[in-house]
This record gives C-alpha cells, sequence and structure tokens, in this order.
C-alpha cells in the first residue's frame, strides 16, 4: 500500500484495521475472559492487534478494554465510567461516531478521568479561499489560513497558504492543517512528523440543516497511524476539530508536558 501509494483497507481479511475489531458489549467481555470465542487466531500471528471499538452499544467492558489497551487503568466502581458511556452515546446522537476514531475516544475519556492536559489554547482562526489569475493567465484558486494559539502566557499566529510544490491548490483543510502545525513552540518537535494520510466526509442529515462528520487519519514517521473525528454543520469547523485531536493525541502519546 505504501509502494502503491494508497489508504490499507480497513476491513481486509487478516490483516485489516478492523479484522478484529470487537464492537458489541457482548463480544468485548467474551474477548476479556476467552479470546478464543471469537477470535480464531491470534491477531499477533498475522502482525494486527485487536480493537474495541466505542459506539452506542458498549457497555462498560468495551469501555475499559480500550482504556486498558491505551494504558489507562481505572477501577471497575470509579463513577467517570457511566459518564464516558453517557457522554459517547449523546455525542453519537449528535452526529459522532466513534467505531473509526480511536483517538479522539482516547481523549474524551482522559478528559472525563481529569487526565488530559491543556497544551494549547486555539484563540482564532481563519481560513479564506481566492479564485484569481496566475502569472500566466489562468484561474487559479488559492486557499489561506491564519491561526492564533496560546501557550502558556504566550499568544502565536501562524499563516500557510495550501498550494504545494506544483503550484496546484490543496484546499481549506489542508492550508489549515499547515498552519496549526507551523509553529507551536515547545510542542514543535513532537509534531513535525506528523502527516495527514486520509480524509473521510460524510453527511449525517440530509436538508439545509446537514450535519458533517470528518474522520481524519494521521501517521508519523514510525508508522503509526490513528483516526480522529469531528462534527459540525461547517465542513471547515468539523475538519478542524479532528485536526485538534490528531495533534492533542500525538502530544499526549509521545509524554509532552503541559507548558
Amino acid at each position: 500500500d505504501d509502494i502503491l501509494n494508497r489508504v490499507p483497507l480497513r476491513s481486509a481479511p487478516y490483516v485489516g484495521a478492523s479484522a478484529f475489531a470487537h464492537k458489541a458489549g457482548l463480544h468485548a467481555s467474551a474477548i476479556l475472559k476467552d479470546p478464543a470465542t471469537y477470535e480464531h487466531i491470534d491477531p499477533a500471528a498475522v502482525g494486527n492487534e485487536r480493537v474495541i471499538p466505542m459506539s452506542n452499544q458498549a457497555g462498560q467492558s468495551n469501555l475499559r478494554a480500550r482504556l486498558a489497551a491505551a494504558g489507562i487503568e481505572v477501577d471497575a466502581r470509579n463513577p467517570a465510567l457511566a459518564r464516558i458511556l453517557d457522554t459517547v452515546k449523546t455525542r453519537e446522537d449528535q452526529g459522532y461516531s466513534y467505531d473509526g476514531a480511536q483517538a479522539s475516544f482516547e481523549l474524551l475519556a482522559r478528559r472525563e478521568l481529569g487526565l488530559l492536559p491543556t497544551f494549547f489554547e486555539v484563540k482564532r482562526y481563519r481560513v479564506t479561499v481566492e479564485r484569481r489569475k496566475n502569472k500566466y493567465d489562468r484561474m487559479i484558486t488559492l486557499s489561506e489560513a491564519v491561526v492564533v494559539v496560546k501557550i502558556g502566557g504566550q499568544k502565536m499566529l501562524s499563516v500557510s497558504e495550501s498550494m504545494d510544490e506544483t503550484g496546484s491548490d490543496r484546499g481549506p483543510v489542508n492550508a489549515l492543517a499547515k498552519a496549526l502545525a507551523k509553529d507551536l513552540g515547545p510542542y514543535q518537535a513532537c509534531i513535525d512528523d506528523l502527516r495527514l494520510v486520509d480524509f473521510k466526509v460524510r453527511i449525517t442529515q440530509g436538508g439545509t440543516e446537514a450535519v458533517t462528520r470528518v474522520i481524519i487519519d494521521s501517521e508519523d514517521s514510525a508508522g503509526k497511524r490513528w483516526s480522529t473525528v469531528g462534527v459540525s454543520p461547517n465542513i471547515v469547523d468539523a475538519s478542524f476539530e479532528a485536526l485538534l485531536d490528531a495533534i492533542t493525541w500525538k502530544l499526549v502519546r509521545d509524554g509532552a508536558v503541559a507548558a
């Protein structure tokens, strides 16, 4: 897939990211007791891993298994578990889906458990899309993004265009991603190798009040891949939410310390 520059098929047998996914609470509970009840081989035998996604079908077995996989041990009597499940169900009613966005789920859980540091705060952002003629008298599209973040007591402003090396516009989301990752002060070294490898858009409600769900797949230089989700009637807002989660999750995973 890397050689062919394509996104791996999640549903592929054995090697797909969803090949050993267990969504229902009953499945997750059984897997915790004896993996052979629902898995005919060990996922590690084919270089894969077990996934316990979170959804409105999930119970505490799924939740604790997913938290344990993320290195978070929570007592079964912790009241935060019920709050996390309620939040997941409420947000899925709003259009979110955590089946394919494990990183966003982990951030949600950490927030409820009080385990999510505040690395930076986005004060504002702006995206503009302009159609104009270039020096060859051809009409082109240019997207530009401005992002202002606050890190500690310092505000930082970054500006970026979406033009690539060939002179083609990559769109407003690309401009936002470049601006957001351009200068994050003490965290810059953690995100320099982050890149977006897939961008999926779904309309969860029809009509003039349609809600857009954006799922972004990110990857780093070590080959680690993670997915985040954002939801909003505005596709740019939904994309930015998913971008923020992607960066925040990497900072958490790499052990960054809040400024």
